[in-house]
Order: structure tokens, then sequence, then C-alpha cells
């Protein structure tokens, strides 16, 4: 088996913060950057020093050495490029959503199976410090049995300065990074859903893709289980604080995101008893080479600059996300997020909004 895995990332503006990440890996190489637009593509591989480009994917894909590729790029094209990559033999890590519809979700399943190679989306939600510390907690029995999962992504981006295929999104279309973490911590899939809309966005907004709500939030059943969960889902027209977060109620302990960015977590124990609570890095479960970059900047001494990384990328998720892949791969091992997983956690989405564009019929979420 090799030692080291090949990678390609493809798409580089929020991309880009990958590729010092992949170079210090000791297990892989970042072989190739890929990007549409020539002077883009040549600024970055200057500043990070990768020598091959390529501004085609078809002919990056058609490289023999080429191991995986790290896909970045707007939502439509995750699933056909994801798809082009399993048949051409590659190994797919990509960013989220999987995909825009649930056929596309179910043909990427097949594909990674019929490819034999692995597919990992790359759900930063499910390595966050928040997130590694409500697990541990779980693990260790210290919550008791769960009771109750809450998730909710909240944003605005209402204002100019987005690329145009977000105007009019439908919300749970985009809905993983909430429903993820109840998904993965419960260790069980969604079997079915059950989503109301409210609200109405601007009507310039609506004409794109038909969809009317400003929030859609939906209750989801899980198979093989007596939980249910809560997703909450809001893009244009909504005022709040940016909000990515989720809640775990259990016997024994439960825990609240925090309320505003900056105040803490909650840990609630006993009947009354609440604690804010700072959670711990996880970095120590990395590489040391890269565990640095759980954090919000690290120095890059070969090429004399600093790589920024926001919030330590996404709650200090991103040298996580990178390192469950390479040895994924290498140990021919499923990761987190695997194609199965990833299409379950998708199709709640999409599921969702199509129960909400019906009055709140429920959908049952197709098995893979």
């Amino acid at each position: 088996m090799a030692d080291t895995l090949k990678v390609a990332l493809v798409g580089l503006g929020f991309g880009a913060e990958f590729i010092p990440i992949y170079q210090r890996h000791p297990n892989a190489e970042m072989w190739a950057i890929c990007q549409r637009t020539a002077s883009s593509l040549n600024e970055i591989g200057d500043q990070f020093g990768v020598d091959r480009r390529f501004t085609s994917y078809e002919d990056l894909l058609k490289e023999p050495d080429l191991d995986a590729v790290h896909i970045n790029t707007p939502i439509a094209a995750h699933a056909p490029m994801a798809l082009a990559a399993l048949e051409a033999g590659k190994h797919v890590a990509c960013t989220v959503p999987m995909a825009t519809t649930v056929d596309e979700c179910l043909r990427l399943v097949e594909a990674e199976r019929e490819s034999g190679k692995t597919y990992m989306m790359m759900e930063t939600a499910v390595f966050t410090r928040e997130f590694l510390y409500a697990q541990e907690l779980h693990q260790q029995g210290k919550l008791g049995k769960l009771q109750f999962l809450r998730g909710s992504h909240q944003q605005n981006m209402s204002l100019p300065g987005w690329p145009d295929y977000w105007y009019g999104l439908p919300p749970m279309h985009y809905a993983t990074h909430a429903v993820s973490p109840l998904l993965h911590l419960a260790g069980k899939r969604a079997r079915s859903v059950v989503c109301f809309g409210s609200g109405r966005i601007r009507d310039a907004y609506v004409e794109r893709y038909g969809s009317p709500f400003a929030v859609e939030t939906a209750l989801v059943e899980l198979a093989d289980s007596d939980l249910a969960c809560e997703v909450t889902r809001s893009l244009f027209d909504t005022i709040r604080q940016y909000r990515e977060s989720f809640d775990v109620y259990g016997s024994e302990r439960s825990f609240e995101w925090e309320q505003t960015i900056g105040d803490g977590p909650v840990i609630y124990s006993g009947f009354e008893d609440a604690e804010r609570v700072e959670v711990p890095d996880y970095g120590h479960r990395l590489p040391p080479e890269i565990a640095p970059f759980t954090q919000a900047g690290v120095y890059d001494e070969e090429h004399e600059h600093t790589s920024f990384i926001q919030g330590g990328g996404h709650g200090g998720s991103h040298p996580h996300l990178v390192h469950e892949f390479v040895t994924a791969v290498l140990e021919g091992r499923k990761p987190v997020g695997h194609a199965a997983e990833a299409a379950n956690w998708t199709m709640t989405g999409i599921c969702a909004h199509t129960s909400a564009m019906k009055g709140g019929e429920r959908i049952v979420i197709p098995e893979t």
C-alpha cells in the first residue's frame, strides 16, 4: 500500500485554505491545483509553490499519477465533477453539499461502489471543536441516553457580493451543516422528514429556484431509533447573527450551542445546574505537522507568509478533514462522510424542501 496520497485541489477560492495543510501532512502530496481562470491559478500556485497547474478539469483527470481530487467548486458542479473523478479512477473529497438532487446522490453512492474508490464529503460540522467535544461527552456516557437533537444554520446572505447562484437557493438544499452533527452523533440515518416553510423572501430571489420560504424547519425521523431531530435553516431576509449550531439533550447532561458568538456553549446537569464551558482544541488528535492548523493562522517558513484560516478553518475542522480523507484512503476504510452517509445527510435537506413545497407532506428518504 502506498504511504503518500497525491491530491489535486480543484477550485481555489475557499479551497486554497487547504493547500498548506496538504503540503504539511506527512502522508499527502499537494500534487496539483486546478482553476479555470489562469491568472488566479498562477497567483495561488506562486503563493504556495505548487508547480503543476491545470485550467482543464478533464485534462487533470487524465493524469495517471494523480490519486485523488478535492473539489471546492460551486454547488451545482459538485455531483458531476465527483462522478467524473470516480469514473476516472480517482478518490474524491468534495465540499458540501454532495449534490442538488436525490438522483445525483444515489448515482454517487453507486459510482463509489462500482469504482472501488473512496468518496468523502468534507463536512466541517462533524469535525468542529464543539462537535468533537459533544461526541466525547457522549462516548464517555456523560450525556446519558440521548433524548432529542436540534440543528440550526441561520445566515443572512441578502446583501450583494455572493455568486449569483446563491440568491434564492432553497434553505434546505444547503442543510448538511445542521443535519450532519445530529445524525452522526446519534449514529443513525434519517428515514423520513416533515418540513414547513415560513415567511417569504423577495420576489427577485423566488424567481431563480421557485422557492418562496425565508425559513424552513423540519422534524426528522431516525431509522431504528426512538429519536427525532429538529432542523432549522434560513438564508435570506431573516435577521440573525450567523449561527451554525447543534443542541443535544440527554438524560444526564445536555449541551447547547452558544446563543451569540463569544458567549460560550452551556452544559446543563442535575435539574437546574447550568455552566458555560470553554470547548478545548483537538489538535492533539492530529499529526504534529498539521495540528497548528486548528488555530487561526500558521506561518509558512518555506514560502515566508502566514496562511490565515478563518476561525481555524470552521471551528478547527480543516486539518481534521484532510487527515480523515488521507488516512481513510491509505488504510482502505470508509471515512466519516462516505458516500452513503453523505447522501443521507444531503437527501435529508433535499427531501425536507420537497416536504415544505408540498405543505408539510411526510417524505421518505431513499435508502442507500
